[in-house]
C-alpha cells in the first residue's frame, strides 16, 4: 500500500473554531486576545488551538493590517563561512533583547539575486536590514526607496550613506605586512579575496602602504586577486611556490583563503611564513598568525545601530570601526 508522503497540512482557525464550538470571529478574537471574550470561551478557544497545533500566524496579521514585522534581514555572503556566521550570532544576540528577530539570507556575492532577496525582505517589511554587499550602492538605492533603515559591514560603498560597521581592514593589513619584513622577508605574496569589495581593497591597500614605505617593490610580481575560496587558494599558493623565485612569506586575505594556503603547505620540509587575515577554529592549535578581529561585535554593533535606527534616529551616517591585532602563533615568525 502507497504511503502518502505529502507535507502535512497545518491546522486551520475554522477548525480549532469547530472544535471549541465557537464562531470563527470569537475564535480569532480570543487567540489575539482582544476583549468581550469571556473567559471560559477564551480558556476553550486556547486549549482546542493547543490540543490541533494551531499557532496564529502574526507575520501575517501584522502584514494585513499594514504593520510592519519585527524581523530585521541579514543579507550577507555565504553563512558556512565562519565570518558570516558569527556575525550573524552577534546580531541575533542584540536584536532578542528588543523583542526583533533575525532573519539571514546569502547573497553568493551575487548583485542580481542581492536585490531580488532585498526586494523580498522589503515586502515581508522588515524593520531594517543589515548588509555585507556585494555592490553597496544598489542595495543602498534600493532600500532608501523603500523607506528601509538599513546598515552597511564590512563593506561600504564610496559615498557613506547610511550606517557602517567596519574592520580597521587597512590597519590590520598593515600590522601584517611589517610584521613580514620585521622578519627578513622582502618576496611576500599577497593573496586576495574579490577585489571588487571594499574591504579587499582596504586590506590590498594598506598592505601594498607598508611595503612603500619600507622601499620594497619585490613584493609586486607576487600579487594574486579575485581568489574567493579555499580551493583556489591552495592551487595559487602552489603555482607561487613554484617560481623560479618562490615568495618567502604569504599574506592572505580572509580565513578561507588561510585555509587553502594551509593545504598546500602540508608537508613541506621549509614552508614560507604566513599571515592571515580573520582569526578562525583551532588557528592556535595549528600555530597560525593571524590579524584577528571581534566578528560577533561587527554584528552586535551593527544591529544596535540599526535599533536606533527603528526607534527615529535620524541623525548622519555613522560609522563603528572594530579595531583588528595582529596574534603571532608560529607560522608569521618563520
Amino acid at each position: 500500500m502507497p504511503v502518502d508522503e505529502s507535507p502535512a497540512r497545518p491546522p486551520t482557525l475554522n477548525e480549532v473554531a469547530a472544535r471549541a464550538g465557537v464562531s470563527l470571529k470569537t475564535a480569532s478574537r480570543a487567540l489575539n486576545g482582544e476583549p468581550y471574550v469571556s473567559g471560559a470561551t477564551g480558556q476553550r478557544v486556547r486549549q482546542a488551538a493547543d490540543e490541533l497545533g494551531y499557532r496564529p500566524n502574526g507575520l501575517a496579521r501584522e502584514l494585513r493590517t499594514g504593520g510592519t514585522s519585527a524581523l530585521v534581514g541579514l543579507i550577507s555572503g555565504d553563512l558556512a563561512n565562519p565570518f558570516y556566521s558569527a556575525v550573524a550570532s552577534g546580531a541575533e544576540r542584540e536584536l532578542r533583547q528588543h523583542g526583533l528577530l533575525l532573519i539571514t539570507v546569502n547573497n553568493d556575492e551575487d548583485g542580481e539575486l542581492e536585490s531580488s532577496l532585498l526586494a523580498a525582505l522589503v515586502e515581508r517589511r522588515v524593520r531594517a536590514l543589515l548588509v555585507v554587499p556585494s555592490a553597496g550602492s544598489l542595495v543602498a538605492g534600493s532600500a532608501h526607496s523603500h523607506n528601509v533603515p538599513f546598515v552597511f559591514l564590512d563593506r561600504p560603498p564610496a559615498d557613506p550613506v547610511a550606517d557602517s560597521v567596519l574592520i580597521d581592514n587597512a590597519g590590520g593589513a598593515r600590522a601584517a605586512a611589517e610584521h613580514l619584513l620585521a622578519g627578513g622577508h622582502r618576496r611576500i605574496a599577497l593573496v586576495a579575496d574579490l577585489v571588487r569589495t571594499t574591504s579587499q581593497q582596504a586590506r590590498i591597500s594598506g598592505f601594498s602602504a607598508a611595503m612603500r614605505a619600507a622601499g620594497n617593490p619585490d613584493w609586486e610580481p607576487y600579487l594574486r586577486t579575485d581568489v574567493h575560496d579555499a580551493a583556489t587558494a591552495g592551487r595559487v599558493v602552489e603555482e607561487l611556490l613554484g617560481l623560479p623565485e618562490p615568495p618567502t612569506a604569504l599574506f592572505t586575505t580572509n580565513n578561507r583563503l588561510t585555509i587553502g594556503a594551509l593545504r598546500a603547505l602540508r608537508g613541506r620540509a621549509v614552508p614560507p611564513a604566513l599571515v592571515g587575515f580573520d582569526d578562525f577554529e583551532l588557528a592556535d592549535v595549528v600555530g597560525v598568525t593571524v590579524v584577528a578581529h571581534d566578528m560577533s561585535e561587527l554584528g552586535r554593533r551593527a544591529a544596535q545601530l540599526a535599533y536606533e535606527r527603528i526607534n527615529g534616529y535620524a541623525g548622519p551616517p555613522r560609522t563603528v570601526v572594530i579595531p583588528a591585532t595582529l596574534v603571532p602563533r608560529g607560522s608569521g615568525e618563520r
